[in-house]
């Protein structure tokens, strides 16, 4: 395998210094040889954030249903006030969680994407066609097939839009395990497949689960997002003034009824993805400054201010604000919405939501995916993935049927005030999730059984 330079966005600070360095997970100490390097060590594992959210949503399913549901409960639907000035917001913990924390995963998906439209596989036509065909099938046929189930107007009809998503950490996670025998082509097409159906997903929850207008505070978030692009053109670098901007946007929307948590989409796609420095510059004034080989505390504090605006704003906060989506709100969010109580589970089977969505993810996404990809293609819109055969891309259909984050954040907004009907949507994202995920390990070994080395030294 072909060895690579050191990625400083992936690297963590101390790796240079591991052997000898004096930070403390280098060091012999037992607390750091036993707990702190492996914990590292488990956190750059690429499936270590779905194991994470797996694990939250096991806890969550099992306190659900344990003799002390009561209190799981009561944690949740326990109330936090939070008054500043005229400002008065009273929502529950659920509430905060769904609507204020997971705005930091909106935000993270809002880079993602404004990475990918600027540096990234979006950016080309002819690399994207086919993923963007592919997710937009994967979208409307498992929509299709629980409107089939829950016609407009029906008592679950608001529910077609929790099908058509994809779970990015569960099927980035699941192509982990597999490691190797995927090619890289392959991963790259769910990755931008995933991506383009979380565009998708943000349009849905935008324009179909946006309850009545309040005009003026959805003015006043424009508003607030247009000073944002002005700041970001006048070159105003001050983190303070971005964030208090993006609270501003968060709460207009809010008490807009728009999902406040578009918010983070919004401003993610605002974050500039071009360096505010040219490398050179850095360079520059870096080999000035060592010139006499010393520096002083100014030269530091400016080459420290160089080398950071020498590499994009969008790649800084993702790498910062990636493993905070991946390790803490996503499995909170797990936490806070996956305990449901499995006795209600014989629904999903005869009651149209639970077997619209398990339909539409297990089967419909694959279906949808392999259709539309085999439409591109043999219209010359797209070409297969290298070294991707049919069977291997219908596994990859079946792994983006895993639908638990977006899913379940769409069935909260579905059926509110429906206690019942969103039990049983949870439950049904929860087996459907879990189906798709096995079948798709299944159908993907299958199709890779007996092909040749897939070893890539260029990964």
């Amino acid at each position: 395998m072909a060895s690579h330079p050191r990625d400083p966005r992936t690297s963590e600070p101390g790796d240079d210094l591991w052997q000898s360095g004096p930070v403390y997970t280098a060091s012999d100490r037992p607390l750091a040889r036993l707990v702190a390097r492996p914990v590292r060590e488990f956190l750059r594992i690429e499936a270590a954030g779905s194991l994470l959210l797996i694990l939250a949503a096991v806890v969550a399913l099992v306190w659900a249903n344990s003799p002390w549901a009561s209190s799981y409960d009561a944690l949740w639907h326990t109330h936090l006030t939070l008054d500043v000035g005229p400002l008065h917001l009273d929502e529950s913990l659920q509430h905060w969680v769904n609507d204020a924390l997971m705005v930091i995963f909106f935000f993270v998906v809002g880079l993602e994407i404004k990475y990918e439209l600027v540096n990234g596989d979006l950016r080309d036509p002819k690399t994207a066609a086919l993923p963007i065909v592919a997710a937009i099938g994967g979208m409307v046929v498992p929509a299709g097939i629980y409107l089939a189930l829950n016609p407009p107007g029906s008592e679950g009809g608001a529910g077609w839009g929790i099908p058509m998503a994809t779970d990015i950490a569960f099927a980035v996670g699941v192509l982990g395990i597999l490691g190797r025998r995927i090619p890289a082509p392959a991963r790259l097409f769910l990755l931008t497949l995933a991506i383009v159906d979380d565009i998708g997903a943000i349009v849905v929850i935008a324009v179909f689960y946006t309850s009545d207008l309040a005009l003026g505070w959805l003015a006043l978030a424009v508003g607030l997002l247009a000073v944002m692009a002005l700041a970001k053109r006048l070159r105003i670098w001050s983190m303070v003034v971005y964030v208090a901007l993006g609270v501003g946007v968060w709460f207009a929307l809010l008490e807009s009824g728009v999902h406040a948590t578009l918010a983070g989409v919004a401003i993610g796609l605002l974050a500039p993805a071009a360096p505010l420095l040219e490398e050179e510059v850095a360079r520059a004034h870096a080999r000035e400054a060592l010139r006499d080989n010393v520096l002083d505390p100014d030269e530091l504090a400016h080459l420290r201010f160089l080398l950071k605006e020498s590499v994009s704003v969008v790649e800084r906060l993702q790498a910062t604000l990636h493993p905070v989506s991946a390790y803490v709100v996503l499995p909170v969010f797990a936490l806070a919405n996956a305990g449901v109580q499995l006795g209600a589970i014989g629904l999903v089977f005869t009651e149209p939501v639970g077997l619209g969505i398990v339909l539409g993810l297990v089967l419909g996404k694959p279906v949808g995916i392999f259709l539309a990809s085999f439409a591109a293609v043999r219209l010359g819109l797209g070409r297969l993935p290298e070294r991707t055969t049919w069977s291997m891309l219908f596994g990859l259909g079946a792994v983006g049927g895993i639908g638990f984050t977006v899913s379940i954040f769409i069935a909260g907004l579905s059926f509110p005030g429906a206690e019942l009907l969103t039990e049983e949507a949870k439950i049904a994202i929860l087996l459907a999730s879990l189906i798709a995920a096995v079948v798709g390990v299944v159908l993907l070994l299958a199709a890779t059984r007996k092909a040749p080395s897939l070893e890539d030294p260029d990964i």
